[in-house]
């Protein structure tokens, strides 16, 4: 991504060339496009829900149809590997149906006997919602919010992350040829300051977001003073992985691999912090997991056979992550496995893993890419201490073979997800995604968006006074 004035810029991951331009949205420009959205909302709330659902279901018969070129656009601009975005792709033709069901569970229209009086309720959408899309997964996450959005009847503005412009693009792109009216699915582009006039606009009744908790905080902060908007946050983690008794270890490293380094560890729900109760295993576990490690493959999305990682997103994004090596090792950490740039020219890094046991003032920063810190403790008890020294709260996992140690983790870990003896990485579409403390507030998505989509309205109703029996009193 690069800024030329007042245009933004994208370059294929792998061979740099130029991939799409586009031009900045202008405060006129974004004035334009929310007035036009406003006066689309009544309109599309009124055309019904099943007509709703039939361009949904279209939306889904063209992304099927359009799979792998998708897959092939979010690999070019992103850098993820392409069996990881045709995942992704799979998981936005499923949003639909998803979405569908959760709608109809959780939105469904109940109705209760009071006498000659009904009380019914109903549930109405917010308006106009600015979606806020992130570039690790640029079409499935805003897609998360975008359709059950659509479906409850709103209308939606949607600003994709200024790294995978024409990612976004395309998503909405691809909404207009399945037949939803251009003014009721509108795109804006561009960097921050797009994104704060976007937030901030009157017109807009809320913000659905995805992204850094350093972004999201900073609109909570001016949403304070508006509590007529809606705000739902997805935000990051230092997410903890605990590793107690198991005498499975080939399957619990495989585990750690993938909680720590699936998409180049550019995943929200990646497993940052590995924390490993000490027994007999773990001197075997340390010296497995570090030459797995090791042998892990980073090359470009173009590469065949496919590597394990490909890049993260950006060499600035590289080198944050190459500094805060060096910072931990001068505080005392030992490094395991040394990060690496790969490339000179693209950003390509090799993973790193670093024991910071005897580090005393421990980081709390999500380091948003292949890097896997690891502290030792004595107990399971110390362990969950240890996982919820974060501000954070998104995702924890515990690798053990017993159940109690995992009925105790459930109890006293904080996270808004908690996994057993599976992958960080893995959640599912048809539950409830989100985190608390710092990872969220309080509104999840997946199988839940629905519920910050629409607002429920109670209402006491009788029939007409001229249709009663009028009694004298």
């Amino acid at each position: 991504m690069a800024n030329v004035k007042d245009r933004l810029q994208s370059f294929d991951s792998a061979t740099r060339s130029l991939l799409f331009e586009c031009e900045i949205t202008s405060q006129e420009k974004l004035n334009r496009i929310l007035n036009n959205a406003r006066k689309a909302f009544d309109r599309w709330a009124d055309t019904g829900l099943e007509s709703r659902i039939r361009l949904l279901h279209q939306f889904a018969k063209l992304l099927q149809e359009r799979q792998d070129a998708f897959a092939h656009w979010i690999s070019q601009e992103s850098g993820k590997l392409l069996s990881d975005s045709r995942g992704e792709v799979t998981a936005m033709m499923a949003k639909v149906e998803i979405s569908i069901a959760a709608y109809h569970e959780r939105c469904k229209i109940s109705t209760y006997e009071l006498g000659s009086t009904q009380s019914i309720t109903r549930f109405k959408p917010h308006g106009v919602l600015g979606v806020f899309g992130p570039f690790n997964f640029p079409g499935h996450l805003p897609n998360g919010h975008i359709v059950p959005a659509l479906l409850a009847g709103n209308v939606i503005v949607f600003k994709p992350s200024e790294l995978t412009p024409f990612t976004g693009q395309k998503l909405i792109e691809l909404y207009h040829e399945a037949g939803f009216p251009e003014d009721v699915v509108q795109i804006v582009q561009g960097g921050p300051q797009v994104g704060q006039q976007l937030a901030h606009h009157h017109e807009v009744d809320g913000i659905l977001f995805t992204g850094s908790a350093k972004v999201g905080l900073s609109i909570q902060e001016e949403l304070l003073k508006k509590p007529g908007k809606i705000l739902a946050l997805e935000m990051g983690g230092n997410n903890p992985l605990v590793v107690s008794q198991t005498t499975h270890l080939d399957l619990a490293i495989r585990h750690i691999l993938q909680s720590a380094f699936q998409s180049s560890g550019q995943r929200c729900t990646c497993a940052r912090r590995l924390i490993l109760v000490e027994n007999k295993n773990t001197s075997d576990l340390l010296k497995q997991l570090q030459k797995r490690i090791e042998e892990i493959t980073v090359g470009p999305y173009t590469l065949s056979p496919e590597p394990f990682m490909g890049p993260v997103i950006n060499q600035e994004a590289a080198n944050k992550l190459l500094a805060a090596q060096i910072h931990l090792r001068e505080r005392g950490a030992q490094i395991l496995v040394q990060m690496k740039q790969l490339h000179p020219q693209l950003p390509l890094l090799s993973p790193a893993f670093i024991d910071v046991t005897q580090v005393k003032e421990k980081n709390d920063d999500e380091f948003f890419g292949p890097f896997l810190q690891c502290i030792q403790v004595r107990t399971l008890e110390e362990a969950v201490q240890e996982a919820n020294k974060t501000r954070y709260g998104l995702i924890a996992g515990l690798i053990s073979d017993h159940l109690e140690e995992y009925e105790f983790f459930w109890k006293h870990v904080k996270a808004g997800l908690i996994n057993w003896n599976t992958p960080l990485t893995g959640a599912s579409s048809k539950a409830p995604f989100g985190g608390i403390k710092m990872s969220g507030n309080f509104r999840p998505g997946a199988f839940f968006a629905t519920d910050y989509c629409a607002y429920p309205v109670a209402s006491m109703e009788s029939t007409p006074f001229a249709k009663k029996e009028i009694r004298p009193t």
